[in-house]
Protein backbone atom coordinates (compact mmCIF):
# COMPACT_ATOMS: atom_id res chain seq x y z
CA UNK A 1 0.00 0.00 0.00
CA UNK A 2 2.88 2.34 0.55
CA UNK A 3 3.39 2.28 -3.23
CA UNK A 4 0.05 3.22 -3.89
CA UNK A 5 -0.12 6.35 -1.92
CA UNK A 6 2.93 7.38 -2.88
CA UNK A 7 2.21 7.62 -6.60
CA UNK A 8 -1.46 9.24 -5.38
CA UNK A 9 0.26 12.16 -3.99
CA UNK A 10 2.53 11.98 -6.49
CA UNK A 11 -0.43 12.32 -9.06
CA UNK A 12 -2.05 14.30 -7.19
CA UNK A 13 0.94 17.08 -7.11
CA UNK A 14 1.51 16.77 -10.34
CA UNK A 15 -2.12 17.38 -11.57
CA UNK A 16 -1.11 20.80 -9.86
CA UNK A 17 1.73 21.45 -11.60
CA UNK A 18 2.17 24.36 -14.08
CA UNK A 19 5.55 25.48 -15.76
CA UNK A 20 5.66 29.36 -16.16
CA UNK A 21 9.05 29.75 -17.00
CA UNK A 22 8.59 31.90 -20.07
CA UNK A 23 12.56 32.47 -20.29
CA UNK A 24 16.06 33.94 -19.30
CA UNK A 25 16.05 37.19 -17.65
CA UNK A 26 18.24 39.22 -19.29
CA UNK A 27 19.23 42.81 -16.92
CA UNK A 28 19.76 45.04 -18.95
CA UNK A 29 16.77 46.23 -21.54
CA UNK A 30 15.84 48.73 -23.80
CA UNK A 31 12.80 51.36 -22.70
CA UNK A 32 12.30 53.97 -20.49
CA UNK A 33 12.31 53.48 -16.39
CA UNK A 34 9.83 52.82 -14.83
CA UNK A 35 7.84 51.21 -16.08
CA UNK A 36 4.17 49.61 -15.17
CA UNK A 37 2.68 46.13 -15.25
CA UNK A 38 -0.70 45.31 -14.38
CA UNK A 39 -0.13 41.52 -14.06
CA UNK A 40 2.16 38.53 -15.29
CA UNK A 41 0.67 38.42 -18.95
CA UNK A 42 1.33 41.97 -19.19
CA UNK A 43 4.98 41.85 -17.29
CA UNK A 44 6.40 38.94 -19.43
CA UNK A 45 4.99 41.13 -22.63
CA UNK A 46 6.66 43.96 -21.70
CA UNK A 47 9.67 42.55 -20.45
CA UNK A 48 9.80 40.46 -24.07
CA UNK A 49 9.38 43.47 -25.89
CA UNK A 50 11.86 45.16 -23.99
CA UNK A 51 14.93 43.09 -24.93
CA UNK A 52 14.99 41.54 -21.13
CA UNK A 53 13.23 38.23 -21.34
CA UNK A 54 15.32 35.42 -23.91
CA UNK A 55 14.21 32.19 -24.87
CA UNK A 56 15.02 28.99 -22.92
CA UNK A 57 17.89 26.44 -24.67
CA UNK A 58 16.41 24.38 -27.45
CA UNK A 59 18.80 22.21 -26.83
CA UNK A 60 17.55 18.67 -25.29
CA UNK A 61 19.60 18.46 -21.88
CA UNK A 62 19.25 21.95 -21.35
CA UNK A 63 15.41 21.98 -21.56
CA UNK A 64 15.09 18.95 -19.90
CA UNK A 65 17.43 20.21 -16.82
CA UNK A 66 15.33 23.24 -16.33
CA UNK A 67 11.89 21.27 -16.87
CA UNK A 68 13.29 18.51 -13.88
CA UNK A 69 14.77 21.70 -11.20
CA UNK A 70 10.58 23.26 -11.80
CA UNK A 71 8.87 20.34 -11.21
CA UNK A 72 10.99 19.00 -8.19
CA UNK A 73 11.20 22.49 -6.69
CA UNK A 74 7.34 22.56 -7.45
CA UNK A 75 6.83 18.91 -5.21
CA UNK A 76 9.59 20.21 -2.72
CA UNK A 77 7.06 23.32 -2.04
CA UNK A 78 4.35 21.04 -1.73
CA UNK A 79 6.23 19.08 1.10
CA UNK A 80 6.86 22.04 2.96
CA UNK A 81 3.03 22.28 2.87
CA UNK A 82 2.15 18.93 4.39
CA UNK A 83 3.80 17.66 7.51
CA UNK A 84 3.31 13.91 6.90
CA UNK A 85 5.73 14.04 3.91
CA UNK A 86 9.75 14.51 3.88
CA UNK A 87 11.58 14.81 0.76
CA UNK A 88 15.48 15.31 0.13
CA UNK A 89 16.63 16.35 -3.48
CA UNK A 90 19.40 14.23 -4.76
CA UNK A 91 22.22 15.11 -6.59
CA UNK A 92 22.34 16.49 -10.15
CA UNK A 93 23.72 12.87 -11.59
CA UNK A 94 22.95 10.89 -8.95
CA UNK A 95 20.19 8.65 -8.13
CA UNK A 96 17.42 9.48 -7.02
CA UNK A 97 16.20 13.03 -7.69
CA UNK A 98 13.99 13.27 -4.43
CA UNK A 99 13.71 11.02 -2.05
CA UNK A 100 10.19 10.59 -0.04
CA UNK A 101 9.15 9.22 3.02
CA UNK A 102 6.85 10.21 5.92
CA UNK A 103 4.15 8.96 7.89
CA UNK A 104 1.70 9.34 5.12
CA UNK A 105 3.41 7.12 3.52
CA UNK A 106 4.02 4.42 6.20
CA UNK A 107 7.61 3.22 6.54
CA UNK A 108 10.50 3.05 4.30
CA UNK A 109 11.63 5.45 1.48
CA UNK A 110 10.58 5.87 -1.73
CA UNK A 111 13.02 6.72 -4.74
CA UNK A 112 11.45 9.51 -7.47
CA UNK A 113 13.21 9.63 -10.58
CA UNK A 114 12.27 12.88 -12.94
CA UNK A 115 12.38 11.96 -16.37
CA UNK A 116 11.78 14.21 -19.11
CA UNK A 117 11.10 13.13 -22.89
CA UNK A 118 10.46 15.61 -26.43
CA UNK A 119 7.53 14.46 -28.12
CA UNK A 120 8.90 12.98 -31.54
CA UNK A 121 7.09 14.14 -35.09
CA UNK A 122 5.14 10.98 -35.00
CA UNK A 123 3.57 12.12 -31.17
CA UNK A 124 2.53 8.28 -30.66
CA UNK A 125 6.27 8.12 -29.35
CA UNK A 126 8.53 9.87 -27.72
CA UNK A 127 11.72 11.02 -29.74
CA UNK A 128 14.24 8.87 -27.96
CA UNK A 129 13.95 6.45 -25.14
CA UNK A 130 13.53 7.17 -21.59
CA UNK A 131 16.80 6.30 -19.55
CA UNK A 132 15.17 4.36 -16.37
CA UNK A 133 18.24 3.55 -14.59
CA UNK A 134 22.04 3.01 -14.46
CA UNK A 135 22.55 -0.27 -15.48
CA UNK A 136 26.21 -1.26 -14.60
CA UNK A 137 26.58 0.59 -11.07
CA UNK A 138 23.72 0.99 -8.26
CA UNK A 139 21.11 -0.85 -10.27
CA UNK A 140 23.49 -4.48 -10.62
CA UNK A 141 24.74 -3.96 -7.08
CA UNK A 142 21.80 -3.18 -4.80
CA UNK A 143 23.24 -4.06 -1.98
CA UNK A 144 25.68 -1.85 -1.80
CA UNK A 145 25.83 2.31 -1.18
CA UNK A 146 27.52 3.26 -4.73
CA UNK A 147 28.74 7.45 -5.03
CA UNK A 148 25.68 10.04 -5.42
CA UNK A 149 23.07 7.66 -3.73
CA UNK A 150 21.06 8.31 -0.76
CA UNK A 151 21.20 4.73 0.68
CA UNK A 152 22.06 1.44 -1.63
CA UNK A 153 19.20 1.16 -4.21
CA UNK A 154 18.04 -2.22 -2.64
CA UNK A 155 16.85 -0.64 0.51
CA UNK A 156 13.97 1.30 -1.25
CA UNK A 157 10.36 0.37 -0.92
CA UNK A 158 9.57 1.69 -4.18
CA UNK A 159 11.20 3.03 -7.39
CA UNK A 160 9.56 5.32 -9.15
CA UNK A 161 9.51 7.68 -12.22
CA UNK A 162 7.82 10.68 -12.86
CA UNK A 163 7.54 11.38 -16.54
CA UNK A 164 7.49 14.96 -18.24
CA UNK A 165 6.28 14.49 -22.08
CA UNK A 166 6.32 17.56 -24.51
CA UNK A 167 6.31 19.51 -27.67
CA UNK A 168 9.00 21.50 -28.60
CA UNK A 169 8.03 24.71 -29.95
CA UNK A 170 10.74 26.66 -31.03
CA UNK A 171 9.09 29.85 -31.77
CA UNK A 172 7.68 30.18 -27.94
CA UNK A 173 9.92 31.24 -25.21
CA UNK A 174 9.62 28.36 -23.15
CA UNK A 175 10.17 25.97 -25.43
CA UNK A 176 8.23 23.25 -24.38
CA UNK A 177 3.92 23.02 -24.90
CA UNK A 178 1.31 20.52 -24.35
CA UNK A 179 3.32 18.76 -21.15
CA UNK A 180 2.12 15.86 -20.10
CA UNK A 181 2.98 14.36 -16.33
CA UNK A 182 2.65 10.55 -15.88
CA UNK A 183 3.76 8.74 -12.57
CA UNK A 184 4.62 4.98 -12.50
CA UNK A 185 6.67 2.46 -11.09
CA UNK A 186 9.56 1.93 -13.18
CA UNK A 187 9.23 -1.58 -13.97
CA UNK A 188 5.81 -1.24 -15.44
CA UNK A 189 7.28 0.81 -17.91
CA UNK A 190 10.47 -0.56 -19.20
CA UNK A 191 11.47 -1.89 -22.01
CA UNK A 192 14.25 -4.58 -23.38
CA UNK A 193 16.30 -2.27 -24.52
CA UNK A 194 19.01 0.03 -23.48
CA UNK A 195 18.05 4.09 -23.76
CA UNK A 196 21.68 4.80 -25.57
CA UNK A 197 24.03 2.41 -27.63
CA UNK A 198 27.25 3.69 -25.95
CA UNK A 199 26.12 3.78 -22.79
CA UNK A 200 25.05 1.48 -20.18
CA UNK A 201 21.34 2.41 -19.45
CA UNK A 202 18.20 0.52 -19.32
CA UNK A 203 15.45 2.09 -21.67
CA UNK A 204 11.91 2.02 -21.15
CA UNK A 205 9.21 1.93 -24.12
CA UNK A 206 8.98 4.65 -26.34
CA UNK A 207 5.07 4.39 -26.83
CA UNK A 208 3.05 7.48 -24.73
CA UNK A 209 0.26 5.18 -24.50
CA UNK A 210 1.91 2.82 -23.01
CA UNK A 211 3.74 4.56 -20.60
CA UNK A 212 0.24 6.33 -19.58
CA UNK A 213 -0.94 2.83 -19.02
CA UNK A 214 1.87 1.83 -17.71
CA UNK A 215 2.44 -1.14 -20.34
CA UNK A 216 5.74 -2.08 -20.35
CA UNK A 217 7.53 -5.17 -21.53
CA UNK A 218 7.54 -7.27 -18.24
CA UNK A 219 4.40 -9.06 -16.46
CA UNK A 220 6.47 -8.65 -13.47
CA UNK A 221 9.07 -6.53 -11.15
CA UNK A 222 11.03 -10.38 -10.91
CA UNK A 223 10.82 -10.83 -14.71
CA UNK A 224 12.00 -7.16 -15.07
CA UNK A 225 14.98 -7.45 -12.57
CA UNK A 226 16.28 -11.12 -13.75
CA UNK A 227 16.12 -9.46 -17.31
CA UNK A 228 18.37 -6.36 -16.33
CA UNK A 229 20.48 -7.88 -13.72
CA UNK A 230 21.80 -10.51 -16.20
CA UNK A 231 22.39 -8.24 -19.00
CA UNK A 232 26.00 -8.06 -19.82
CA UNK A 233 26.39 -4.56 -19.13
CA UNK A 234 30.24 -3.16 -19.72
CA UNK A 235 32.27 -2.46 -16.81
CA UNK A 236 34.62 0.58 -17.70
CA UNK A 237 37.78 0.86 -15.24
CA UNK A 238 36.50 3.43 -13.48
CA UNK A 239 33.55 1.43 -12.56
CA UNK A 240 35.43 -1.87 -11.38
CA UNK A 241 37.57 0.27 -8.96
CA UNK A 242 34.47 1.62 -7.21
CA UNK A 243 33.12 -2.02 -7.26
CA UNK A 244 36.24 -3.38 -5.88
CA UNK A 245 36.56 -0.57 -3.42
CA UNK A 246 32.87 -0.58 -1.79
CA UNK A 247 33.11 -4.76 -1.81
CA UNK A 248 36.43 -4.02 0.64
CA UNK A 249 34.27 -1.78 2.45
CA UNK A 250 31.40 -3.95 2.62
CA UNK A 251 33.32 -7.00 4.07
CA UNK A 252 35.64 -4.94 6.18
CA UNK A 253 32.05 -4.29 7.81
CA UNK A 254 31.04 -7.56 8.46
CA UNK A 255 34.23 -8.40 10.19
CA UNK A 256 33.48 -6.02 12.19
CA UNK A 257 30.19 -6.50 13.19
CA UNK A 258 31.46 -10.47 13.53
CA UNK A 259 34.41 -9.22 15.90
CA UNK A 260 31.89 -7.05 18.42
CA UNK A 261 29.52 -9.77 18.36
CA UNK A 262 32.08 -12.25 19.14
CA UNK A 263 33.30 -9.90 21.77
CA UNK A 264 29.71 -9.43 23.35
CA UNK A 265 29.22 -13.24 23.83
CA UNK A 266 32.35 -13.90 25.45
CA UNK A 267 31.55 -11.07 27.70
CA UNK A 268 28.19 -12.50 28.57
CA UNK A 269 29.39 -16.07 29.10
CA UNK A 270 32.36 -14.44 31.44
Amino acid sequence: MAEADVLDWLRDRCAEFEFDVAGVFKRHGDHDWPFDAVGPEDLEAKLSAGGHLLPLPKEPAALANILEVAIVDHLLDAVVKDPAVQATRGSERGYPDLELSGTRFGDGFHALDVKVARRDDNPIRTRSRITLYTGNTYFKWPQLHWPGTFRPFARYASHLDLLVVYDFVPQVGSRAANLELIVQPAWRIASRQRSSTTREYIGAVDVVDDLRAGRGEFATPQAFYEYWRAFPFNISKQVQRQLDRLIRQQQDRIAELERERAERDGTSRA
